[in-house]
């Protein structure tokens, strides 16, 4: 059919397009609103503030049950359970916290077992951000009596599930989107990150690599916004220095002592790996045990107590041994301590599925791994150049790397929360070999492995849309199908009944001169209720539905999935005249572009050919030099 024919004529024409021509539209249609972002950038803030409120709250329940339970003291002044003078006694504490968590669980809810983020990261990806709003009070409670009656975590996990449940609470008050409220879950999670340490660039980075999947205005400027909140309110609310001090500066690693901490970055994500396996190596005991699941919390908290009985640092936070180990000052046989102690009373409890985080353990052994390493290269190898503490920071960082994949938030969060500009270089490298041989090892990581293994596929990459960075003009052939608005019904059914290839849905109409009238749609050129002596044209129901050479594919792809259509025409701003027809086959075969990218190997430059000159050049000059020596 053409728009140059009248009613005789129905075939296919060739479209030439005008490069030249600019968009009718004066700009390309944008994927959020201005005004929409405003308002979730405020919502982000006040959840962030009622998170730092949350986090405070979970520190002083947490000395609160500390007190009563290894002192009988009823105070929330700060304390830890290695002090105690229970003797054996203290067995019992973890054992009595893991009943109480089990019965929560099984009376309240079940997602406050775990340590936090894993369950963010499922209720993102399955359940269209939406988390039990009962979290918002249950995993801090619940926290606060596994950490408090000996449990050795950290209080960020909590923290990190509680803010977000509340940013997915709020979420689901107010009238937002799905993303939105993806959006203010990552808000109030890394918020309640940034309150507890004080490290709101970390948590942002926390929310792009593990959370929001994306990175793009709409979700970077709520979630940072919600992170200084979190941030001032850590200064206010609990401290104004770093979290973790180290007492002097550290200086700048030399050549051979980055070289030093390289090593110590491949074998920490060794020790990440081994780490990963064996906490889910254990959980899959628990898995096969002929008790119910809420009594394993209790039995993990035998082995909490049992442990905490010969080496007391291992109950509790322990955020201060983290400090005490990059100060550089503890024995091998303390560091030993915690580094294997540690570990074993932490993967048993959170095997058993007891409330905790994660991040403070990995801190607490990858940090006493690293202090070790460096005593030990000190000792065979004088002048490595090795500084104890920046080895415990560097092993701090790159467990953490290695065993989250959180590349970047693991070298931010070293710097931010000691404050030490000097190891940037020493973290790189470590956290750079850690993560290599993480991603070369393991499929999945300490947060993602649970999900896994329920078929949930988490992304682990993030790369421009391919519908984003092309446009109409740069994919549009010259060839397409109008239909002119004064053929019959009868003339146009009868060519498509010849082209059985033509099985588009929709069909684009002109005018004699190619001027945009509209388009139809199959089903109404189809219907029996109009006789096959009408006009197509009276048949047009939508009017107004184009794109130009300068939208993106991502803004077609958009307008086809709104308003259900699988061709959009191509319109001239000058004469409002169709010089293109892009098709729904015509998006999806860009996507080999992108393979092509990706898995093409061809060189760009072929050395062959430049070598087969070079040799053909080298016996000429041999030539000629025979030539002038004749």
């Amino acid at each position: 059919m053409t728009s140059n024919n009248l009613h005789n004529s129905s075939i296919p024409i060739s479209i030439s397009l005008n490069p030249s021509l600019e968009s009718e539209n004066p700009s390309p249609k944008k994927s959020f609103n201005k005004k929409r972002l405003l308002f979730i950038s405020l919502s982000a803030v006040g959840i962030a503030i009622g998170v730092s409120i949350i986090a405070k709250l979970l520190v002083h329940l947490i000395d609160l049950i500390t007190n009563i339970s290894f002192y009988g003291n009823f105070s929330f002044a700060a304390g830890s359970p290695a002090n105690n003078q229970l003797g054996l006694w203290v067995i019992a504490i973890p054992v009595i916290g893991g009943l109480i968590i089990g019965l929560m669980a099984f009376y309240g809810s079940k997602a406050i077992r775990g340590h936090g983020i894993p369950e963010a990261m499922e209720q993102i990806l399955t359940n269209k951000s939406k988390i039990k709003p009962t979290i918002t009070y249950l995993k801090p409670v619940s926290a606060a009596i596994s950490i408090g009656t000996g449990g050795p975590f950290g209080a960020e996990g909590p923290i990190i599930a509680s803010g977000g449940a509340l940013g997915s609470t709020i979420g689901q008050l107010l009238k937002i989107s799905n993303n939105e409220r993806k959006i203010l879950l990552a808000a109030g999670a890394t918020a309640g990150m940034s309150a507890i340490f004080g490290s709101p660039i970390a948590g942002i980075f926390l929310a792009i690599e593990l959370l929001l999947f994306e990175f793009s205005p709409r979700s970077i400027i709520p979630v940072s916004l919600a992170c200084i909140t979190g941030a001032a309110g850590h200064h206010f609310l609990f401290e104004p220095g770093v979290v973790f001090p180290i007492a002097e500066t550290l200086q700048p690693a030399s050549n051979n002592a980055i070289a030093w901490y390289s090593a110590l970055g491949i074998i920490v994500g060794l020790l990440s790996v081994l780490v990963t396996k064996i906490v889910y190596f254990i959980e899959d005991g628990f898995e096969k045990l002929p008790v119910h699941w809420a009594w394993w919390p209790m039995i993990g908290g035998i082995a909490v107590g049992i442990v905490g009985y010969f080496s007391p640092k291992t109950l509790g936070v322990g955020y201060n041994n983290i400090t005490d180990i990059l100060s550089g000052s503890l024995s091998m046989q303390l560091l030993l301590s915690l580094c294997i102690l540690k570990f074993i009373s932490w993967s048993i409890s959170l095997g058993s599925g007891t409330s905790g985080g994660t991040l403070a353990p990995l801190l607490t052994i990858g940090g006493a791994a690293g202090a070790i390493f460096g005593h030990l290269i000190n000792h065979y190898f004088p002048q490595s150049g090795i500084s104890i503490s920046l080895a415990a920071l560097v092993g701090m960082a790159a467990m953490f790397a290695g065993a989250s994949r959180a590349f970047i938030t693991s070298i931010v969060f070293a710097l931010e929360t000691t404050g030490q500009s000097n190891a940037l270089l020493p973290l790189l490298a470590s956290c750079t070999g850690a993560y290599f041989l993480s991603y070369f090892i393991m499929d999945n990581t300490i947060m993602t492995e649970k999900i896994a293994r329920r078929g949930i596929n988490t992304p682990n990459s993030f790369e421009p849309d391919i519908l984003e960075k092309l446009s109409v003009e740069q994919i549009l052939t010259d060839n397409g199908i109008i239909i002119s608005e004064e053929n019959t019904i009868k003339e146009v059914r009868e060519w498509l009944d010849a082209e059985p290839d033509y099985k588009l849905n929709y069909f684009i109409i002109s005018s004699n001169e190619g001027e945009y009238r509209g388009i139809l749609s199959a089903s109404n050129l189809y219907s029996h209720i109009h006789p096959e002596t009408n006009l197509v044209g009276g048949l047009i129901k939508r009017n107004k539905i184009h794109i130009s050479l300068n939208d993106s594919l991502k803004n077609a792809v958009e307008t086809m999935a709104k308003e259900n259509i699988d061709v959009l025409p191509v319109v001239s701003n000058e004469n409002a005249t169709v010089i293109g027809i892009l098709s729904y086959k015509d998006i999806i075969a860009t996507y080999k572009y992108s393979l092509e990218e990706h898995e093409k190997k061809n060189p760009a430059i072929s050395l062959k050919r430049k070598g087969l000159k070079i040799m053909l050049r080298g016996k000429q000059m041999v030539s000629a030099f025979n030539r002038i020596t004749k």
